[in-house]
């Protein structure tokens, strides 16, 4: 596993982290939806303006995230891009998919992680801090 990767999931686990810490926090998920973390690498050979026309262009703008899909939290990371954690359905994992492959790529590279709420079992495991 390269170095980079690395620094990614340990970036994905801990924006999840202060997400959920965060005084907007979250609905806690059910049973019918999942967090997932997108990082959206921006492509660095582009300008602002050139990513910006480009998402505009493809009505990324506009179509992200697909209607009723929760934004949970939403960072940007200097020299990185932007991180979103989105509330998904499982039936409309694939919606959001295909939505950042037709409308995203050419702007950004795309990684995707499962994510979960890792607070409520660390104040279970250590009561009173």
């Amino acid at each position: 596993m390269n170095t980079r990767r690395i620094v990614a999931q340990s970036l994905a686990a801990m924006l999840s982290l202060a997400a959920v810490t965060s005084s907007a926090q979250a609905p806690a998920p059910t049973q019918d939806s999942f967090m997932l973390t997108i990082f959206l690498r921006h492509d660095q050979s582009k300008t602002l303006d050139e990513l910006q026309k480009h998402l505009k262009e493809t009505g990324f703008t506009d179509a992200f995230p697909p209607q009723g899909i929760e934004i949970v939290s939403w960072y940007v990371m200097m020299g990185i891009g932007q991180v979103v954690t989105l509330r998904v359905p499982p039936a409309r994992l694939r919606e959001v998919n295909r939505m950042i492959e037709q409308k995203a790529w050419g702007a950004y590279r795309t990684d995707f992680y499962p994510t979960y709420d890792y607070l409520p079992v660390w104040k279970e495991a250590h009561p009173g801090r």
